[in-house]
């Protein structure tokens, strides 16, 4: 929703710098120009969501719906031809990567929490939302020693039918140390630590990132190695490992949540490369 009202205002801040005073309806005369000169400067990508931004605004006004004429498909099209741009794929945070950057993280209350982070959004397969979002009621102890998830809603499950995932004891061992230096009383799985004391509130969606990239430099990462990490390479890294392990493309959709095979496939391409290498 925040993309789709950034999307929104850019086409209307574009609309007046054309002197058109009324942005909705558009005419698909102004759509396609829009769209051609959005592809001058942002990448196919972006250019899509903000055409499927202003559909989705005509529909809620009931407005007649210039989006799906023929002129703004061939706008579209030619913009993908002019600027075709590869998607910009994360650094796989692979079990190697992971076991280091565990290794990496100091024994305090901060370190704690992130390694317990670290190893449950691996195992998941989580993206950054799902991962800040868990609460206490979503976790439950198996007799076995490994964790039961359910991971309630996703950006490809916005109506919360949720999935289930399973952690293994470790990692089970890891947030149970963290729940006893968190303490009972808060309700978030994962939540700030201030001067060595826990916070009642939900984490940010950047948290993730940076606790990655901490990690990641302190393990003695280049430069370049270190960039190339985001908070979605647990994500990445835990689905090129299951292919390693021999898991077909169903087996890991089912794991991670995917809807698209196609997503997934970026995400598998570099899964044959020896991705460890000494610290640079």
């Amino acid at each position: 929703m925040r993309s789709y009202s950034a999307d929104v205002e850019a086409f209307e801040d574009w609309c007046g710098r054309q002197g058109i005073d009324q942005p909705f309806p558009a005419s698909v005369e102004t759509v396609c120009q829009f769209l051609e000169d959005q592809g001058a400067c942002r990448a196919p990508s972006t250019v899509q969501r903000r055409l499927y931004a202003i559909r989705k605004v005509h529909r809620l006004l009931r407005l007649p719906d210039p989006t799906h004429e023929e002129d703004v498909n061939l706008a579209f099209r030619r913009v993908r031809r002019t600027n075709a741009v590869r998607p910009r794929q994360a650094k796989g945070l692979t079990r190697q990567y992971l076991d280091k950057f565990l290794e990496s993280e100091p024994d305090s209350p901060l370190g704690l929490r992130n390694r317990a982070m670290l190893a449950l959004g691996y195992e998941l397969l989580t993206r950054r939302s799902e991962l800040i979002a868990l609460r206490n009621d979503d976790l439950a102890l198996r007799e076995d020693g490994t964790m039961r998830v359910l991971i309630r809603r996703s950006k490809t499950d916005p109506t919360g039918r949720g999935r289930l995932a399973f952690t293994s004891a470790s990692t089970a061992t890891l947030l149970q140390e963290w729940f006893a230096c968190r303490g009972p009383e808060i309700e978030w799985v994962f939540c700030p630590v201030y001067k060595g004391k826990a916070v009642d509130r939900c984490l940010e969606t950047t948290t993730v990132r940076r606790i990655v990239k901490g990690a990641a430099e302190r393990s003695g990462l280049g430069k370049d190695k270190v960039a190339a990490f985001s908070g979605h390479s647990m994500r990445v890294g835990a689905a090129q490992d299951l292919l390693r392990r021999g898991f077909d493309t169903a087996a890991i959709m089912r794991a991670g949540g995917w809807k698209s095979v196609n997503v997934l496939a970026r995400y598998l391409e570099c899964a044959e490369q020896n991705v460890w290498a000494e610290p640079a």
